[in-house]
């Protein structure tokens, strides 16, 4: 047996690495560097190689923008590539998911030790770590450029895994895509794009966020960003800014955003300045309205959200439990996506801090992600509907803490910031099964529960003792029902 193993791609031989019971294939290029002719421009096509390439270790992360911990910096533009970890068992046409690291749009690297596939490739997964262009490289809309780069990154990976994924043990025509946050929203744009339809078969969105901008309002980003750099708001003004300071310059936008609350409104409030465009090439609608106005089929999807999404933001900013009457009443005027007095009706006892975390809760992911699940439905697919409501100490349930426990990584830096050093039997056996629940859907279409209906809406409430009831969220869900997530407009 090969200490290391070797693949022949479409595009040259890789070797990898055995690594506890899994072949570990790491930063192979699905598009070349998009650095110099290339910024900012659709990914180009890998050339052939000669000889053996190095598969062992990861590439380098994406310039990374935005609040929190990013991964370091860089000068090797390599960005875009895919690490793919299969069972070390000789076995072949094995389902594939393929995880997006597309975190807020802004941030995530297939390095980062949450993401560690090993556990899936052991239950007999073939697991592929996409790294795409995110923040400003991305995501900016530029004169001179395609926009959304960062989506046709990810459907260049998908076509890489297509031509490629056989070899390494894969079914090319049992495809699943995944991701969380950003990368969940990914997911949900590539549902409604034709040519990247062809390319899975099933998806998975964790905390899909209703974050898409218009033409107008992302012109208005990329002016300003402009301006703090001192250059031209086109392909060709940006060019020169090296990739590491405009990232640097999208945090500081991020930072800046309150200012701009008058003219960008929601974007600003959620400090977040580049996002998918709703334009008039890859990405004409929202998902939501090209699922319900029937320009998009229905799949099979397994998607979900945190009870309380908002907890690991007020907590990480410091503001938890700081929130007054005047800041729930514009969160209200904000995000409430009719008359505020609807929320007040729903929830008549809800204090100030309570009034808050259910607004950004259900403007941010929750409502995007159930109202998926109804869309997706409606067009002719079948959604399976979940929501973890497992406790931390901290961070109650929130925001990504979804993650450790569906890669089994709980055991990973973040794993032990959510549900510290010492996993009890119970936050184990939930991994276990938000972990079983993704294979067995990556198999089947089925995790195990009764799918999302508009009657009966079945959802799994995953927690040390699970259960299947109705959606918990019905009385945001009225509020925002016919009310999809509408793309970002300047005031």
């Amino acid at each position: 047996m090969r200490a290391h193993p070797r693949v022949r791609t479409a595009e040259g031989v890789v070797e990898g690495r055995r690594l506890g019971g899994t072949l570990a294939f790491r930063g192979i290029p699905y598009a070349q560097p998009p650095v110099g002719a290339l910024r900012f421009a659709a990914p180009a096509p890998v050339p052939h190689w000669d000889g053996v390439r190095s598969a062992a270790e990861f590439g380098p992360p994406p310039p990374q923008s935005g609040p929190g911990p990013k991964a370091g910096a860089s000068d090797d533009a390599n960005w875009l590539t895919v690490g793919v970890c299969a069972p070390d068992t000789g076995a072949s046409e094995l389902p594939v998911l393929v995880w997006i690291s597309c975190g807020g749009y802004m941030a995530g690297t297939a390095a980062d030790p949450m993401f560690d596939p090993t556990a899936l490739a052991l239950e007999g997964l073939v697991v592929v770590i996409v790294q795409c262009r995110m923040g400003a490289e991305g995501f900016a809309l530029l004169d001179g450029a395609p926009s959304n780069r960062g989506l046709l990154d990810q459907i260049a990976a998908l076509e890489w895994i297509r031509r490629n994924i056989a070899a390494f043990g894969g079914d090319p025509e049992a495809v699943t895509i995944a991701g969380t946050s950003g990368g969940a929203g990914s997911v949900a744009a590539l549902l409604t794009i034709p040519h990247a339809r062809t390319l899975f078969r099933r998806a998975i969105t964790h905390s899909v966020p209703g974050l898409n901008i218009t033409p107008a309002l992302a012109r208005e980003v990329t002016a300003a960003l402009a301006e703090r750099l001192g250059v031209a708001p086109t392909a060709a003004g940006f060019a020169d800014v090296p990739p590491q300071r405009l990232a640097e310059e999208v945090t500081a936008l991020c930072a800046d955003s309150p200012a701009h609350r008058e003219r960008w409104g929601r974007l600003a409030h959620l400090g977040i300045v580049v996002c998918p465009v709703i334009d008039d090439d890859l990405l004409p609608q929202t998902p939501w309205e090209a699922l319900t106005d029937g320009n998009a089929a229905g799949i099979d999807l397994l998607v979900g959200h945190m009870r309380d999404e908002f907890r690991l933001f007020s907590v990480m900013i410091g503001v938890r439990g700081t929130f007054t009457e005047e800041d729930a009443a514009t969160a209200l005027e904000v995000f409430a996506p009719g008359d505020p007095a609807e929320y007040r009706a729903a929830y008549p006892d809800a204090a100030a801090d309570e009034m808050v975390e259910i607004v950004y809760s259900d403007a941010t992911f929750r409502m995007p992600s159930a109202l998926l699940a109804e869309a997706n439905a409606a067009a002719g697919g079948i959604s399976h509907l979940f929501e973890i409501r497992w406790e931390t100490e901290e961070f109650g349930a929130g925001h990504s803490i979804d993650v450790p426990l569906a890669f089994g990584t709980l055991a990973s830096p973040t794993g032990v910031l959510f549900f510290g050093e010492d996993a009890a039997p119970a936050l184990r056996a939930l991994s276990d099964e938000v972990r079983s629940a993704w294979v067995r859907f990556c198999r089947t279409g089925d995790p195990g529960w009764a799918r999302y209906e508009a009657e009966r809406r079945s959802t799994r409430l995953l927690d040390a003792a699970s259960t299947t009831a109705p959606y918990p969220e019905e009385r945001s869900r009225r509020i925002w029902d016919g009310r999809p997530p509408a793309p970002f407009a300047p005031a």
